[in-house]
Formats: structure tokens, sequence, C-alpha cells
């Protein structure tokens, strides 16, 4: 592909600019230089020591770790930020971006710890901590079905302040509250609603956006091709994200969950193999069910589950259910009517909880683990999904943990490149294969992500294939990544970056080319831009 001219003298410019940055800085340490350079662009320099942790900091550890949901990642031996911001204003994100780039800083964008391989928190060179937990304001428009949420609110936020609103509008995000709006909707955000709805990234319909010159955009200023790649791209790639409008949707003023189990055997083989043909195809777009398998203790054998949700009333459902999945035998006592606002609190767990709940920042379900994710385009057989479930008797109880999740309906009928998440039409359902754990050895660890991936590598047949498929916001560095500065040329990412974008991945290139040609904003599986490490342009 022949980048333009243009793309080359810009390139130049930054490159002899951070030459020269190199020659005049101080002897003192980069951090240190980043300390006063930050309090010197702030507009108020007392309030932005504020917000300021460095390891001397007796406040410093507890910040850190306050968001990190991986154990795997809070250890002694684990890389720290030199600093940690914690910014409260716009202005203060703005002289962050602006004071790393300057001291050759890589910087970290955090808002609620969430991300599976830690990369938001994490980096093998020195590094600044940008956490934005502090900008999480939530206004809700209930009028015009509108919402403008900051990045560093969590889901459980956002689905609160519009309950507070509204009895008939809701968003079609995850389940888990404690997730940060930023990093989810970077990376596309599927959900209960996903049937429905599409993804939450499908419902963003402005942004704001501190670019690599610090500068503030929305989406008029940063044009359609960065305000694309944004939504679904992946976080700490094209700049900060500070906060997002959201297009609200209608739901009912009552809404049907259930959660039936089962115990493993003939007849729920039976069950699971038909559910891959109704739950993306013929159930109606209302209606979202999603296969859980567990094995709770070493007695037990693996317990089947499905949780579902649908946008109607009780005997509506039972009325679908009874027609088109009888196998499951639902009864009217396993279904549950309720608000969509209480129905978010039912799936993130605590069901017959206070609303309130949905506020709480830190989860108390945090342990160490190792996920990945599949897509499945054709059903698996009998045979092959008893020999799959075979693997969970090879593993401690209650670490195997394994989700299938439906697409169909409006996932259907959205464009693989409407943005940049691209599994559509022809996707059956999705995969998430978990391996969580309580105990914190490296001996601990090695066996149970062995588990996972020896999991993973059995089910390569029975998955997409060309690429092997992998949703970003199930991050995996097992399949490909960047050196530990987050540089590499683009055929080197080209192997995890057509997983997770397919055909997606080259026009992401172009936008980051043309937007962070340094490539500033990077870790480990972000989208590059065009250039080798030698500066020279690469041709695709």
């Amino acid at each position: 592909m022949e980048i333009s001219f243009r793309f080359l003298v810009i390139y130049l410019v930054i490159l002899f600019s951070f030459a020269f940055i190199g020659v005049a800085a101080s002897s003192s340490s980069p951090h240190e230089d980043f300390l006063r350079c930050l309090s010197l662009h702030s507009p108020n320099s007392t309030l932005i020591s504020q917000v300021v942790y460095t390891p001397i900091n007796s406040t410093y550890i507890p910040v850190l770790d306050y968001s990190i949901q991986n154990l795997r990642f809070r250890t002694p031996c684990t890389p720290k930020p030199a600093v940690i911001v914690t910014p409260v204003e716009i202005s203060q994100v703005q002289a962050t971006v602006h004071c790393s780039r300057t001291y050759g800083l890589q910087l970290r964008v955090r808002c609620a710890g969430h991300d599976y391989e830690g990369l938001s928190y994490l980096s093998g060179v020195p590094f600044i901590l940008l956490d934005l937990l502090n900008l999480r304001a939530i206004t809700v428009d209930a009028e015009n079905a509108r919402a403008w949420v900051q990045a560093g609110a969590t889901i459980g936020e956002l689905y609160y302040s519009i309950g507070m609103k509204s009895k008939t509008l809701g968003f079609p995000a995850g389940s888990c509250p404690t997730v940060g709006v930023g990093g989810h909707f970077s990376g596309g955000g599927h959900g209960m609603m996903l049937r429905k709805y599409g993804l939450a990234a499908d419902n963003i319909i402005d942004a704001q956006i501190i670019d690599v010159d610090g500068n503030l955009l929305d989406r008029e200023l940063m044009g359609e091709d960065l305000f694309w790649a944004i939504r679904g791209g992946g976080g700490n790639t094209f700049g900060v994200v500070v906060s997002w409008k959201v297009r609200l949707v209608p739901v009912p003023k009552i809404v049907t969950v259930f959660d039936v189990g089962r115990t493993l055997d003939e007849s729920t083989i039976n069950l699971i193999h038909k559910w891959q043909y109704i739950a993306a195809q013929k159930l109606p777009d209302e209606l979202y069910g999603r296969m859980s398998f567990r094995r709770p203790d070493w007695n037990a054998t693996i317990q089947f589950s499905l949780q579902a949700l649908y946008l109607g009333g009780a005997t509506e459902l039972l009325d679908v259910m009874g027609s088109t999945y009888p196998e499951l035998k639902l009864k009217r006592e396993d279904c549950t009517e309720m608000s969509w606002i209480n129905s978010t609190v039912f799936f993130a767990g605590f069901p017959g909880q206070p609303l309130e709940i949905l506020l709480n920042r830190s989860s108390d379900t945090k342990n160490y683990f190792k996920n990945k994710s599949d897509y499945v385009k054709k059903p698996i057989s009998k045979f092959a999904i008893e020999e799959i479930l075979k693997w969970f008797f090879m593993e401690e109880p209650g670490v195997p943990f394994m989700i299938w999740s439906p697409y169909g309906g409006i996932m259907s009928e959205i464009s693989e490149s409407s943005i940049p998440f691209p599994y559509r039409a022809g996707n059956i359902y999705d995969i998430q294969l978990s391996a969580a754990w309580t105990r914190g050895s490296v001996d601990e660890a090695s066996k149970h992500i062995a588990w996972v991936r020896g999991l993973y590598d059995f089910l390569t047949p029975y998955v997409s294939k060309s690429p092997r498929a992998a949703y970003i916001n199930y991050r995996d560095l097992d399949i490909g990544m960047n050196n530990e500065f987050g540089n590499t040329s683009y055929w080197q990412a080209k192997v995890w970056g057509t997983k997770y974008f397919n055909r997606n991945f080259d026009r992401l290139v172009r936008v980051k080319t043309m937007v962070d040609p340094s490539n500033f904003f990077r870790n480990e599986q972000s989208v590059p831009p065009f250039f080798l490490e030698d500066g020279k342009l690469e041709p695709m």
C-alpha cells in the first residue's frame, strides 16, 4: 500500500523533535522531569499535586492496587509505574499526555483495571499510569434518549444513572458492573441485549479524545476515520478517550429473567447441542440466553446453566421457549419479571440486592485468572461437546469456567466494517474460556494456565479459522504480541491484529499512522503505524 508524502513528513518531524528533546533534557531522571513539567503545564499546580502519586507516597500502592482485578499482576515483582496520575479535570489529562511524550515516558491508561492481561497498568519500560477513575461524571438526557459518560465511570454507574432517570430506557453493555466504560467501549462491548441492539460501541454517537498533541477533539474535530477506530479498535492506541456520548435504547417496563441449572448427563448434552441451532437463528431478537459450564467441587459433575434475558413478560417468554426449545422444560416458577435496571443487578450476581450495589467499584471477586476466546460458525457435534467437557475433569474443581454467548439478531444485520469489531453474520456464538484460582504461587499459575492453553488447542477443529477469531476485550497475549516497548512492524502485528479485527485491521493501521505516527500511545497489542523500527515506511 502506498503511503502519502504527507505522512512521511509528519513522521520525520516527530522523529527529529524527539531527538532534540533527548539532547536537551536535564541530567535528572525522566520521571522527575515529568513531575516538574506536569506542575508547569497544569492550570492549578496545587490541585495537580493532589492527584499525583509516586512510590514514596504511602497511598501509592493502595491507589495502584485498587483497580487491579487480576491478582497475577499484583505481586512485588510486577513492574510498577514511576508515577500515577488520577486526574479530576480534562486539563490534567492533557498535561499528562504532553509531559509523558516530552520526556519519552510510556503512558498507560486505566479505567477500572479489568484488562485481562494487565496492559492498561503494566509495561516493561519506565511508564506513567494515567488512571481515569475520578473522571466518571454521567449526564442522562432521558427526553432525547442520550447520555454523556466519562471514561472512568463503570458500567454499573452508567446503568444506575439511566435507571434513576427512566423506567423505559437502557443501554446494551456488559453484565459485570465494575468494568470501566472506557475500556469496554473501546473494545466493542457486548452484553445481555446484544441480539436486540448490538454492541455498546454500535450505540456510540460522539466522543471526546485527547490526541497525541494534547488537543481535545470531539467527533467533528477528530473526523470520521478516528471516530470509527476508537469504537472497537482497542484502548490506549489512538489517544485518551475521556468521555462518550451514547444512544440509549428502549426497554419495556417489565422484562423477564431466568437462570436454569442442570447437571451433566445425556439429556443435558442434547440441550447444549440444540441450543447451538436456535440461540442465534430461531429465537426472537428480544431473547438472549447464554450458556455456562463449571465444576463446583470434587464430587460434583459439571454444572450447566442457561441464563437469559427476555425483553417482555413471562407469559410471552414461556410461549417462545415452549415452541422453540421445549427440551429445556422451562416453567413459570423459573422466570422472574422485573424492571430492566433490576435485571442488571440480577446478571451481576446480586439478585434481590438494592440498585446501589451497582455503584460499588471495588469487586470482591478478585482472583488469579487466565482467559481465552473463540468464535463458533458451525454447531459442534454431541460427541465433540462430550470430549470438550471431559477437560473439566482434568482441572481442579472451581477453577475452570466456560461461557457460550449467542450472536445473531441485529448482529447479523450490521456490516462487519461498521466499526472495527468484525464478527457479525455467520458467527453463532463466542466462547470465553477461563481458569480462575486463589493461590498465588508460580506453580499454581503454570498449572492452570497450561490447562487453559490445552483446552484452547483442543478446540481448534471446532472454532473459526483463517483467522481463528478472538475478542479484543478478552485480550490474550498468547496469540501474538508486540515487543516489550510496544513497537513492532505491521507484519508482526498482523498475527494478532487479524484475529481481533479481521479485514478491519488494515484500516486501523492507516488511522493510527495518520493520528499517531510516532506510536506514542501503545501497548503490547496496540495497533501500530506503518513504520519499521529504523524509521522506514512499511509497505503493505
